[in-house]
């Protein structure tokens, strides 16, 4: 949440500037601002909005000052959009540190100081935020001190229960924190996900913002939802000195949600000062140190940003020799089934079995697996992610079969666990399309737990009452995928007997019927004919493109709607006749155009714009085409006149013959 540079400083630039204000500054690439100018012509508001994110306050005071009271309230009430924020003028002068700006305001026109707005603090958009939240997550200490003395409330809370001081402790501004304090901060508030602000300092390392916290009295062993408590997160991320801080101060090495203590958390992150530190302490057993070490061994061996195959050996071969330091109690690994993804691999139980696979690579790799997968459990959301890693560099070295063989593993992993699997299963899009592009083949079981996944990925997208923008992506990308597999199917379908096209049918017939619809109201069939389509640029759109004419069959065939329209009334026929690669792809242009019309799709209906498909069609070639299907019937041409002349219809006709007339006429 680390701010951009603000804006100018109070009062610079304005002999030069007036009447002209800047206003929705672009910002540089480094993060600045860079100076845009815009005429005085623009609505009221927005010209004092600008004047006070920008710390014009000679403008701000001419603007406001020639105003009734009433108008003034007004003006300051209103939220003016701009690059990502929605806030106020004191919120915008405020969250970029104009300190004459603020005072001028509060001295002057006296705004309501709980106004609250949106700010941007890097890629996070702060919702419900009040001028001192913004101030103090800014680290602007001299607002902080005028909001203050003139009575904003200081626990003022965001969309998601932040206050000002959560927000000053996630910046490490100790002189903040203890002004807030000395005005009555309640350290104790914690977020809607109970995340204390002991726990967001813990987490970002302010070692002096954490001790103060602590003298004052916050509670070391408070957990969030998720079951961790501030030593998880300091040890998390690598903190030591912050860990013995929480650690003297009475922290429990407690266990979170998913059985990690801060020890196991350590590990699984590769922190090995952490780990080495605690397993020093008295309170941690023989037998949480062993596993401390095998775990962090075992991620040094398939993390991709820490990966280190030597230390990986060291941690291990450490953790054996604590097994097996006292040879008349010998600590013996847990039993597992061995997993067919590792290779079947069954750990090694003594030091010269490990010893044995020291030069072994790929032996240490699906030993750190198995390791891993025993010790965190098969339910715990960390186990997939270097399972994929190793897929990956598989992948990268075309051992595909070894890849698809760890991918598959952690695609059943995390659906068991309920996770989000939309990024799984375009990984598997772009593998496959990696495969059938340098002539190997697709096993069709494989592609059709795929294809399964991604209808029911898109059913629990379907299930979300009010879609947020993450959801509204999420569905979105799980359609795509859907269209990528079923064009890898029609690039395999000749090997495929009709007993198994049956089978992937009824997984289709399952998708169409969910009737998915992306944000511009388009559905599987829009997609697949239209060459707006995105494809995704890793592998896939070397295999992969729209409009797919197979693809659209196969839809058809699943008994998608041909009459089906999107938010601008365009039917799957107005996309396709927009398709410009006539010369190059005349075949999937005619074949497209003629099973739509062949199936049902009328030629006469109109969008938005009243435009038939004929009238939308790009190209002379789609005209030619879609002339050469028409057939309007006397059914159609009663339909059009009823909307041409405006009759009233509603009430008058069957229901069935109304929805009819509609397709003729916006």
């Amino acid at each position: 949440m680390d701010p951009a540079p603000p804006p100018p400083e109070e009062g610079e630039g304005e002999e030069h500037l007036d009447p002209v204000l800047w206003l929705d500054i672009p910002e540089h690439p480094e993060g600045g601002i860079s100076p845009v100018t815009v005429s005085p012509s623009l609505p009221l508001e927005q010209q004092i909005h600008a004047a006070a994110r920008h710390g014009q306050t000679a403008k701000v005071h001419a603007l406001l000052g020639e105003r009734a009271a009433p108008d003034q309230a007004e003006l300051l009430r209103a939220r003016v959009k701009s690059q990502g924020e929605e806030t106020t003028p004191l919120i915008a002068a405020a969250r970029y540190g104009h300190q004459k700006t603020v005072q001028l305001l509060l001295s002057r026109f006296r705004p309501d100081l709980e106004t609250t707005g949106t700010v941007k603090f890097g890629h996070y958009a702060i919702e419900g935020a009040s001028a001192l939240w913004a101030a103090a997550g800014a680290g602007h200490m001299a607002v902080v001190q005028a909001l203050i003395q003139a009575g904003a409330d200081i626990n003022h809370m965001t969309k998601i229960r932040s206050t000002p001081l959560r927000a000053a402790c996630f910046e490490g501004r100790l002189d903040i924190v203890q002004l807030l304090m000395q005005h009555g901060a309640d350290l104790h508030l914690a977020n809607e996900f109970n995340n204390t602000c002991l726990m967001i300092a813990s987490f970002k390392g302010h070692l002096d913002v954490v001790r103060f916290l602590l003298d004052k009295g916050a509670d070391p062993n408070v957990a969030a939802k998720c079951g961790e408590t501030a030593l998880h997160f300091a040890a998390e991320v690598g903190h030591v000195a912050v860990v013995q801080a929480l650690l003297m101060a009475g922290a429990h090495i407690l266990k979170n949600g998913h059985d990690m203590t801060p020890l196991i958390s350590a590990a699984e992150r590769c922190q090995a000062e952490i780990v080495e530190y605690m397993i020093s302490r008295p309170e941690v057993s023989k037998l949480e140190r062993i596993d401390a070490l095998e775990l962090l061994g075992a991620s040094f061996a398939n993390d991709r940003e820490n990966y280190d195959i030597r230390r990986s050996f060291q941690y291990l071969l450490q953790a054996m020799q604590e097994r097996w330091s006292d040879l008349d109690n010998v600590i013996c690994k847990r039993v597992c089934p061995s997993i067919p993804a590792y290779d079947d691999r069954v750990e090694c139980e003594a030091p010269e079995d490990l010893i044995a696979i020291e030069a072994d690579d790929h032996a240490l790799h699906m030993e750190s697996l198995a390791i891993r997968e025993r010790i965190l459990g098969s339910d715990n959301p960390e186990v997939p992610h270097p399972v994929i890693f190793r897929g990956a560099v598989f992948a990268d070295s075309a051992q595909f079969d070894k890849c698809l063989q760890l991918w598959f593993h952690a695609l059943r992993l995390r659906r068991q666990n309920c996770a989000n699997v939309a990024r799984d299963l375009l990984r598997f899009a772009q593998v496959f399309s990696q495969i059938v592009h340098v002539g190997l083949t697709v096993e069709f079981d494989q592609l059709l737990e795929v294809i399964s996944a991604c209808q029911g990925e898109m059913k629990r997208n379907l299930l979300e009452s009010e879609p947020s923008e993450d959801a509204w992506e999420e569905l979105e990308s799980n359609m795509n995928t859907f269209l990528y597999f079923l064009v890898i199917y029609g690039k395999t379908r000749k090997a495929t007997s009709e007993t198994d096209h049956f089978r992937l049918m009824k997984l289709v017939y399952a998708a169409v019927e969910l009737k998915p619809l992306n944000r511009r109201g388009q559905t599987l069939l829009h997609l697949a004919v239209h060459s707006e389509t995105p494809v995704d640029e890793f592998h896939t759109n070397a295999l992969i493109q729209f409009p797919c004419s197979s693809t659209t069959k196969l839809l058809i065939e699943a008994g998608a709607d041909v009459g089906a329209m999107d938010a601008q009334r365009n039917t799957p026929l107005h996309c396709i006749v927009t398709y410009q690669r006539v010369v190059n792809d005349f075949i999937t242009l005619h074949t497209i155009i003629t099973v739509l019309v062949g199936s049902g799709a009328h030629t006469d209906v109109v969008n938005l714009e009243g435009k038939t498909p004929l009238q939308a069609a790009t190209t002379g070639v789609a005209e030619i085409i879609l002339k050469g299907q028409a057939r309007l019937t006397l059914k159609c041409l009663a339909a059009q006149s009823v909307k041409k002349h405006r009759l009233t219809y509603q009430g008058q006709v069957p229901e069935a013959l109304e929805t009819f007339i509609e397709l003729h006429g916006p």
